[in-house]
């Protein structure tokens, strides 16, 4: 496992890829049973991986506490990302429920009680609700740093705009953001708002739900098929994309799905990789061995662009 400074502004090393550990637990009906969960979390341990993102609401706090029980007695070699906003609660009163700093209290004191620690490495709000004032978020986050509940802050699908007014009220520390070959918008303002105020940048669904495994070809199963999730299609400029996944991965003898996940680590963020069985973390661990050549990068790179729209376009057109 490499590892890397997370963001300009900590001299925090994290490894380069990040645990998901969304699917532990099964008390939403489905995901991974603490078994098979305790399993994953070593094999990503022993792989030298220190970095796992989690948050409350993953099977209503199931997850949170598998993740705690693995690291109960090692807790120091551990950073841990989780979130709040939704509650850990199946229905949620009214009062639990956002960004607001009652809520934010009752989860944080929640999350430490089932990770069974008394800090938590990285703390962030899981999306902005719309109506909690920038402002309460800002107290919030710097409280619980403060008295040391909380070492370092971030937030988690958020409007760049919203996250660069917070990034300028407090030490912000990091951003989650949603991030593949097949969603890239991030590019227009997320991410160059993130480097801009150094934070380290965590990206989920790297493999766009499985779809640029090239699985979904097959007649396999996964999250889009179980789910509600029609986002991703295999339209001509995703059929493209996965069909180079596919040239590529031959030359270099692995699989789209690693390719795909090199092609997000060669952006110098931190993926995050979710796994339900030791098999898919081994898989997902490999990426992080594959060298591709600036050439494979382009190509990947070219075929994936989006618009990055107004005023963007408007000023690459612009003499200088």
């Amino acid at each position: 496992m490499k590892y890397k400074l997370f963001g300009t502004k900590t001299g925090l090393y994290a490894s380069e890829i990040i645990l998901g550990a969304a699917s532990f637990g099964t008390r939403k009906g489905y995901g991974t049973n603490p078994e098979d969960a305790m399993q994953i979390l070593t094999a990503y341990a022993d792989a030298g991986g220190n970095f796992i993102d989690i948050s409350d609401r993953y099977q209503f706090g199931e997850s949170e506490e598998i993740v705690g029980e693995f690291i109960e007695h090692q807790r120091s070699n551990f950073i841990i990302c989780t979130k709040y906003t939704q509650s850990s609660e199946a229905n949620p009163a009214i009062s639990n429920f956002g960004n607001h700093r009652k809520a934010m209290r009752q989860a944080v004191e929640s999350s430490l009680k089932r990770l069974k620690t008394d800090y938590i490495d990285i703390y962030m709000p899981h999306y902005d609700d719309g109506v909690t004032p920038i402002e309460e978020i800002v107290r919030g986050l710097e409280d619980l740093v403060n008295c040391g509940k909380v070492l370092y802050t971030g937030l988690t699908n958020f409007p760049a705009w919203k996250a660069a007014v917070i990034a300028s009220s407090t030490p912000l520390t990091a951003i989650q953001i949603e991030y593949n070959l097949l969603n890239r918008t991030a590019d227009r303002e997320l991410i160059p708002m993130a480097a801009q105020f150094g934070l380290g940048t965590m990206m989920y669904s790297p493999l766009a739900g499985g779809l640029l495994t090239g699985k979904y070809r097959k007649g396999e199963t996964g999250r889009i098929t179980l789910g509600s999730n029609t986002e991703y299609q295999e339209n001509e400029t995703v059929k493209a994309i996965i069909d180079q996944l596919f040239v590529i991965a031959a030359e270099l003898d692995v699989t789209p799905g690693q390719v795909a996940f090199a092609w997000v680590l060669s952006k110098g963020a931190f993926p995050i990789v979710g796994s339900r069985t030791v098999d898919h973390i081994n898989d997902g661990l490999k990426a992080g061995l594959i060298e591709l050549s600036p050439e494979h990068i382009d190509q990947l790179t070219q075929l994936s662009a989006v618009s990055l729209g107004y005023p963007h376009d408007l000023l690459a057109t612009v003499q200088r």
